[in-house]
């Protein structure tokens, strides 16, 4: 499903990767609403800079994205490329360079090639279409799969199409908001709520996602609204606004899920959920110490319920005061009131964990906080992939 007013693009630049997509384009054709969400390190590449501070407009035309080099740590030279970018697709688009969104991702360090990029961006204007996938695909660096959701909802009795690409699979904590993430929508809504209902969304997607506990120089999360569908403004009414927010956090769910199912290695996707914390934000902290414990990784990919790592990682978390607290996997408690249950339950836990999805629920017994992470396990695919990332 294509929002109305967007079209997409892709071409094989070449800038690190062979015979393969690596350069996308996303055009509206209109002005349309722009939100944003970057990463919170701060080594911070630098078409995330450019990025960053284009959003605050609240509106731009385009988003311009490759793979294979991040343009990160590349100083003032990395910069300047990243302007001598834009700046040729908006010539070429005949647009305004300050309309450009532009993000990277690839090596770190290595110099952005600006005349292999520049040699594609006459393809990337012709090839655009009304088709999300070859944009999808280009984006992708360890992804084995493209990333792609949408929904279709009513405001006013009017259809309005959300549609989001990301990509992401090694390097993935995302704390913004290596991985990128792009949503359009027909929907007819202010910059200043469209960054609400995305940062809202952001914080319940991709922030509740780990594969390894890093955070990237080059995380970005861009939202962009034409405006076209003919619906009223979600501004409009109180329905509107829910109807709109939840399609939103839908996609962006889906996106991080995919994300973490493709995860470097992975073979299992998990849940972990906290119940009974102090608040949510506790449970949050518990809950990503847990699903970032390489010793809890290791053993999911084992499919061993060894619960013992799990509550001493519960223990470090910071926000368990000590005392009783319970362990069950799937639907089969292992552990209650802190003491083990016994071989037959853990036996039951361990079919549970032969599938390729299951949750881990951890209670403790300080409040009623609440929050779930979704992991992945570790593997020596994990290790061979990033042991030979630059090789």
């Amino acid at each position: 499903m294509i929002p109305k007013g967007f079209e997409f693009s892709a071409v094989m630049a070449g800038i690190k990767y062979k015979d393969r997509l690596d350069v996308g384009l996303v055009l509206c054709e209109a002005p349309a609403a722009a939100a944003g969400v970057f990463t919170r390190n701060t080594v911070v590449a630098a078409p995330v800079v450019v990025s960053r501070e284009r959003v605050k407009s609240g509106f731009c035309r385009a988003i311009l994205v490759n793979a294979g080099n991040a343009n990160a740590c590349t100083g003032k030279q990395g910069y300047e490329d990243t302007l001598r970018t834009t700046a040729t697709m908006a010539k070429t688009l005949g647009i305004s360079p300050e309309e450009i969104l532009v993000c990277s991702t690839g090596v770190i360090g290595a110099p952005l090639p600006v005349e292999t990029m520049e040699r594609a961006m006459p393809g990337l204007a012709e090839a655009l279409a009304g088709d999300i996938a070859p944009f999808a695909k280009s984006i992708m660096t360890t992804d084995l799969v493209e990333k792609v959701s949408s929904r279709r909802v009513k405001i006013g009795g009017v259809d309005v199409v959300v549609t989001g690409a990301a990509k992401g699979s090694g390097m993935i904590k995302p704390d913004m908001a290596t991985m990128l993430g792009f949503v359009v929508t027909d929907a007819k809504v202010s910059p200043k709520t469209l960054q609400e209902v995305l940062s809202g969304a952001a914080e319940l997607s991709f922030n509740r996602i780990t594969v390894d506990g890093d955070t990237s120089t080059n995380d970005t999360l861009l939202m962009l609204a034409s405006g076209l569908s003919g619906a009223p403004a979600v501004e409009s009414s109180p329905e509107a606004m829910k109807t709109f927010s939840k399609a939103v956090e839908e996609v962006c769910r889906d996106l991080a899920r995919m994300i973490v199912r493709d995860g470097e290695g992975a073979t299992k996707l998990v849940d972990i959920t906290v119940t009974g914390a102090a608040d949510d934000r506790a449970a949050k902290a518990i809950a990503f110490t847990i699903a970032e414990s390489p010793l809890v990784k290791t053993a999911l990919h084992g499919e061993d319920p060894n619960w013992g790592r799990i509550a001493a990682a519960l223990g470090r978390s910071g926000h368990f005061k000590g005392g009783e607290f319970g362990i069950t996997v799937g639907d089969v408690p292992i552990v209650k009131a802190g003491a083990w249950l016994g071989t037959e339950a853990e036996k039951a836990a361990r079919e549970i964990m032969q599938g390729n999805e299951f949750g881990i629920t951890v209670e403790i017994f300080e409040g009623e906080g609440r929050a779930t992470v979704t992991t992945c396990d570790f593997s020596a695919g994990y290790i061979s992939i990033n042991a030979n990332y630059r090789s």
